[in-house]
């Protein structure tokens, strides 16, 4: 038997154990033999797609491959560090009243020194009158719990920073999906952004600076294809096991890598991309990964390729801005204080948390309140949020995920519904992705508001699986960031309560995509057209039927690959 068939195999007998798994304990009768359920249980049936997935999964046209997506490979729990810290001796009161913003940075800045650790935060409301920078690699900002432990942020970011234009020019607030209350993001880094701000110079946010101009070339890296778990450098002589550097794939004239990110063919080359300014902008294509082993020239990654590597986009490995990496908020509520929601784009920075040019950072079982936007994603990669909450009296993006951040791991989350009505000139998205961003999961989420949105940007090979959503979001993105969606978008087991369709079906929309049991659902309110010509290659499986698909849970299944 060859190794190829040896490992799909392995990977048939993995899916259908965990298939049997996720069907187990659910009460729920399978369609694998014969005999009738009980009346009223619903047939449970395994989507074609799933079963062509078992035998590439790395390679799939429609379905990406997200079992690694999130901190240290997905793993289920984070670093458990000894405590080095608490707030209260460092000047910190439970009073509601003290400014203990101070004193809590000052207890992240003497762990750090220490080489990690936990700064622990007890039971009892917090005042912060500034941005609580999370800036030190290896440690964890520990509450008692998000219903015990609160911090109350007095200020926003337009007046602790100052205002935030946007690079694009127009007068929209950057605010309005950049920064947080709390800042996950390396010390030198955020220390630069906030100069720039304060210049009026505004910057680009990633991992090669404001410039874009803070990295050098480490090496070539050979043509390899999709999914491939190695490559081959031309000089691996910097290179070592553990270390995070970027793989960087620039575009041609011809713009055949954007194509790529569409899945090829007619429509994409049809597309015009010249007059796209902002999507180009994005390019070159920055993807952080570590590199878990050197053999000679050869280099295994520890996740597989997320594009093919070819030779007409100049593909090497570069540096790249420090990272803040195993580092973690977990435990707390921010609070917000209660203002009313801006007009749309005009954000103050009442905002939540925030991963910036992070990896294998995390924030777990945290709630916001009252924010203009919550959960932020920007140039963060391998990351995960679990167990958290956006609340309060409505938000503008309860979760957002831009300028190139991929392999992040959203689960076990929620976006409740807004305590108060909707001002006018407001907007709600919901669970954003843009930018070039890629292999990023929604999984295991109850949405009372928002929706699937993407701001345009060439978003692509992205899940949202095992969520109930009353649709009641809006996208945004302009005309010159390109197209909604680029391939392998999928959407599997989603509970639509309200019966709209859009951007949930996107079997008309989006290139080489797969919509897998959803409910039946119907066009109103916004409604889009592909940006693509021709067939798009999209697959829809048991529509109108989310409760029967199994598994139930695609990433989770990924995982038990």
């Amino acid at each position: 038997m060859t190794s190829s068939s040896t490992r799909r195999a392995v990977l048939g007998g993995a899916v259908a154990m965990a298939a049997g798994a996720v069907a187990a304990g659910t009460g729920i009768a399978t369609a694998a033999g014969p005999g009738t359920p009980p009346t009223g249980t619903p047939l449970t049936e395994t989507p074609l797609l799933w079963r062509e997935f078992t035998h590439a999964p790395f390679t799939h046209p429609q379905i990406p491959y997200v079992g690694r997506a999130g901190c240290f490979g997905g793993a289920a729990h984070h670093p458990r560090r000894h405590a080095v810290a608490d707030v209260r001796d460092f000047g910190a009161v439970a009073d509601g009243v003290t400014d203990s913003a101070p004193a809590i940075n000052r207890a992240i800045a003497a762990a750090g020194r220490a080489g990690g650790g936990t700064v622990t935060i007890p039971p009892g409301t917090f005042r912060i009158d500034d941005v609580i920078r999370l800036d030190r690699s290896n440690v964890t900002l520990k509450g008692a719990g998000s219903g015990r432990t609160t911090l109350y942020a007095t200020k926003n970011l337009t007046e602790l920073i100052g205002a935030y234009g946007s690079r694009y020019g127009g007068d929209k607030s950057g605010w309005s999906w950049a920064g947080g209350l709390i800042w996950l993001a390396p010390k030198a880094r955020w220390s630069s952004l906030v100069a720039a701000i304060r210049a009026k110079a505004w910057p680009f946010e990633g991992w090669t600076g404001n410039l874009r101009d803070e990295w050098r070339p480490l090496t070539a890296v050979a043509p390899a294809r999709q999914g491939s778990w190695t490559i081959t450098v031309t000089n691996p002589t910097s290179l070592r096991p553990g270390a995070l550097v970027l793989l960087r794939l620039a575009d041609d004239a011809q713009h055949t890598l954007l194509e790529h990110m569409c899945g090829g063919g007619p429509g994409p080359e049809a597309y015009f991309w010249d007059d796209k300014t902002k999507l180009t902008s994005y390019v070159p294509y920055e993807w952080p990964v570590r590199i878990a082993r050197v053999r000679g020239r050869t280099l295994t990654l520890e996740r597989p390729l997320p594009l093919d590597v070819r030779p007409e986009w100049n593909p090497q490995l570069t540096t790249h801005v420090p990272e803040l990496t195993r580092s973690g908020v977990e435990g707390l509520t921010l609070e917000a204080r209660e203002t009313p929601q801006q007009p749309h784009l005009l954000d103050k920075g009442h905002n939540g948390v925030v991963l910036q040019c992070a990896y294998d950072c995390w924030v777990d079982d945290v709630t916001v309140r009252h924010v203009d936007n919550g959960f932020g994603l920007v140039s963060a990669s391998a990351c995960t949020l679990r167990r958290t909450r956006v609340t309060g009296r409505g938000s503008h993006h309860p979760y957002f995920c831009r300028e190139g951040s991929h392999d992040n791991l959203v689960e076990d989350f929620a976006i409740e519904e807004r305590t108060v009505p909707a001002p006018s000139n407001t907007q709600l998205h919901g669970i954003n992705v843009e930018g070039l961003s890629s292999y990023n999961v929604w999984s295991r989420g109850d949405m009372r508001m928002g929706t699937f949105d993407s701001h345009r940007g060439l978003p692509f090979a992205n899940v949202r699986t095992d969520i109930t959503l009353n649709n009641t979001g809006r996208h945004g993105g302009d005309a010159s960031a390109g197209p909604l969606f680029g391939a392998r978008f999928t959407h599997w087991n989603i509970r639509v309560t309200n019966a709209r369709a859009g951007l949930v079906r996107i079997d008309g929309l989006a290139p080489y995509s797969a919509t897998v049991g959803i409910d039946e659902v119907r066009e109103f309110d916004q409604i889009d057209v592909p940006d693509l010509t021709g067939d798009l290659h999209t697959r829809l499986e048991l529509y109108g039927s989310p409760h029967a698909v199994r598994p139930r849970n695609l990433h989770a299944a990924q995982r038990a690959l």
